[in-house]
């Protein structure tokens, strides 16, 4: 840290053997990291400084780090290491790590370590992290583009204009629990379509995007934003970790089987087999305290989720009437207008996997009481 203020301190001229570079790291298979990195290096030649720049540094440990992350409320900070350590971590892991040397000059080289210092200060390091709109990526590219002399003009793609859903499925395609977790928590926003800014919480883009911008002075002159590209290391073999042994899709099919015999053995008995709708419901409610929970989240897309309409805590509201055969609830007509609901919301978000089948197990839960209520 020292090292950086006697740097950043240093007047214009000495800057000429200092190197500003963006750094982008592939993904691994951590679930922190399914989406990939960016960070900034700073390499003195004179000196033989050799610094990154990390907006991802982040504590487990922190109190209550669970809760805080569900309700968006994670705190991440600026950290500084040596650019060897920070390339053995991703090394280690099998990620490559991608170099694009800035085209800066001196004054906006002096610019920009100014603002890293002050970003450095206790008071500053610290940030309220989002994953799409404030983040690791963002944050490095925000400071680089605000101290440019001039303005960075980026080549817009009009052809492209994918959802941050699908550009998360894009990069957890692997991983389909992971995935239907994300799925399970965002709501209808993470389906519009995005713009070029937006789509740069992916360090992939950012990177793309960094290879296809120019600085404009302001006299008018164009120049590469970035004027080199290097590969600090290359990348290794990945050992793709299995999650559970079935995917999503087959569980909630499964599950769908369970409830199907259930309801013809019911049918054949003319009863109902009130325990399997006392589980049903209480899981059922108890997601939906989930989905409640983050409509008051500090992330943007989680709150208007529409597999609400369908898992709520009406259920649980609803569980004594249904255990005490009381076959005049008015649950089971709830249910229904739930379940139509729900499909049709179906039309404007993309529902994790498995979840519309979901839907006919509780399906198949009114169906049962309906035929033995006559």
């Amino acid at each position: 840290m020292a090292q950086f203020n006697q740097l950043s301190a240093q007047n214009a001229e000495p800057l000429d053997s200092v190197e500003l570079s963006l750094i982008t790291c592939s993904p691994h298979e951590e679930v922190y990291s399914l989406y990939g990195h960016t960070a900034i290096r700073l390499v003195d030649h004179r000196s033989g400084r050799d610094l990154t720049f990390n907006y991802g540094v982040f504590n487990f440990k922190a109190p209550h780090f669970v809760l805080r992350f569900v309700f968006g409320k994670t705190d991440y900070e600026l950290g500084i290491l040596p650019t060897g350590m920070f390339c053995d971590y991703y090394q280690q892991w099998g990620s490559e790590v991608a170099e694009q040397v800035l085209n800066l000059t001196a004054e906006e080289k002096a610019l920009l370590l100014h603002a890293l210092g002050v970003n450095l200060k206790p008071e500053n390091r610290v940030y309220r992290y989002n994953f799409f709109y404030d983040n690791c990526s963002t944050r490095p590219r925000d400071i680089i583009t605000r101290n440019i002399v001039g303005r960075v003009v980026f080549e817009e793609r009009p052809d492209y204009a994918p959802s941050y859903r699908a550009m998360i499925h894009e990069m957890d395609k692997h991983h389909p629990w992971a995935a239907f977790g994300n799925d399970l928590l965002l709501g209808v926003r993470a389906d519009f379509s995005t713009t070029r800014p937006q789509q740069e919480f992916l360090p992939m883009n950012l990177k793309y995007d960094f290879d296809h911008a120019q600085i404009v002075s302001p006299d008018g002159t164009a120049r590469p934003l970035v004027k080199q590209r290097r590969v600090l290391v290359e990348a290794g073999v990945q050992v793709v970790e299995s999650d559970f042994p079935l995917d999503p899709l087959p569980c909630a099919l499964l599950l769908l089987a369970f409830f199907l015999v259930v309801m013809a053995v019911e049918w054949k008995r003319h009863t109902c087999m009130v325990w399997v709708d006392a589980v049903t419901m209480c899981v059922s409610g108890l997601l939906g305290c989930v989905f409640a929970i983050m409509f008051f989240s500090e992330h943007p897309a989680t709150s208007t989720n529409l597999q609400a309409i369908l898992f709520n805590p009406v259920h649980l509201f609803y569980i004594p009437s249904v255990v005490k055969r009381n076959f005049n609830t008015r649950y089971w007509n709830v249910l229904l207008a739930m379940i139509v609901l729900f499909l049709l919301g179906s039309i404007w978000q993309d529902y994790a996997e498995g979840m519309e089948i979901l839907a006919l197990c509780l399906l198949s839960r009114y169906l049962s009481h309906k035929r033995n209520d006559k």
